[in-house]
């Protein structure tokens, strides 16, 4: 088993990037061992890393994710390059196939083979990243002068088999605590790690039901995320909110959202509360936990500094 790893989701919603040093700073002096990216509709995967380069020392930092339909084999491996030189070998590439909506509706790439595409970059990467000449004759103009791992994003039975025989590990997302336990065997490789995003409110459920409902409603009737949650088990209460989604009705799809699926996924109350769950997705194989605290700007050092005590 690889050892258990306590991250955060960057960058800080609503915190502009010229104001996030301190908090970065604040994360490596709480003790977390990552900062993870995302890449939706915000800042972009990299940028972020490398403001936090520049003002830490420890932590390692990964995109969490990126993919290989928007950016060819070439521009990704010179991010990677950067990232690394710039943090002295703490970055980690977290790459995966992502979801026709980015991919295809907002870049007007088509969305095609992603299990292919995802395999043939890493095929690509991997030469490319020890400073050997790659598809095409690209090399990068200087050898990368420390290892740069690769996670895959996966979700299901053969991305998260990829993953397990291609990359360093797997990330995975809005898991419900349930399905632990299926996607860890599913992966089947206990000595790398499992990375999971996890949303935690600190309200209590009844409280911020309706927040949680309304960020899983963007979610959960995305292709990738609907054949997702079927496969673990949880149609019943997926396929009416994709078909009301689907159909126009935005509002009827919120209001069919299950808050028992609500209640396996997100994390809600008090820090004892979290860990409980989190010590749960723990018992079911995750190993590393990537915490996106969901509250105001002012409240983020709070949070941050109270979240580092939930570690399972």
């Amino acid at each position: 088993m690889t050892d258990v790893r306590w991250g955060l989701t960057v960058p800080f919603t609503g915190v502009p990037l010229a104001r996030h040093a301190d908090l970065f700073r604040a994360a490596e002096a709480a003790g977390y061992d990552d900062l993870w990216t995302g890449e939706t509709s915000g800042a972009d995967g990299f940028t972020p890393l490398a403001l936090a380069a520049a003002v830490t020392d420890r932590v390692r930092l990964g995109t969490g994710i990126v993919n290989p339909f928007t950016r060819g084999p070439s521009v990704l491996a010179q991010h990677a390059a950067a990232l690394a030189d710039a943090s002295q070998g703490r970055f980690v590439l977290g790459l995966g196939s992502s979801s026709n909506v980015i991919v295809e509706r907002w870049n007007g790439v088509p969305f095609v083979k992603p299990l292919s595409k995802v395999r043939e970059a890493v095929a690509t990467l991997r030469p490319v990243l020890a400073g050997e000449r790659g598809t095409g004759g690209f090399k990068l103009e200087t050898k990368p002068a420390y290892e740069i791992p690769i996670v895959l994003a996966a979700l299901r039975g053969k991305m998260l088999g990829l993953a397990a025989e291609v990359a360093d590990g797997a990330f995975t997302n809005w898991l419900p605590v349930s399905g632990a336990r299926q996607v860890a065997d599913a992966f089947g490789a206990p000595d790398k790690e499992l990375v999971c995003r996890f949303f935690c409110i600190p309200q209590p459920a009844e409280e911020a039901m309706g927040l949680a409902k309304w960020m899983f409603a963007a979610y959960g009737p995305v292709p990738v995320y609907t054949e997702f949650f079927r496969w673990l088990g949880w149609g019943a209460a997926i396929d009416p909110v994709a078909e009301a989604w689907h159909g126009g009705d935005r509002s009827g799809a919120l209001e069919l959202v299950s808050e028992e699926l609500i209640r396996e996924i997100f994390l809600f109350g008090e820090e004892a509360a979290m860990r409980e769950r989190l010590t749960e997705f723990a018992e079911g194989g995750i190993t590393t936990f990537v915490l996106t605290p969901i509250t105001t700007p002012d409240d983020l050092p709070r949070m941050i500094d109270a979240l580092a005590t939930a570690r399972p």
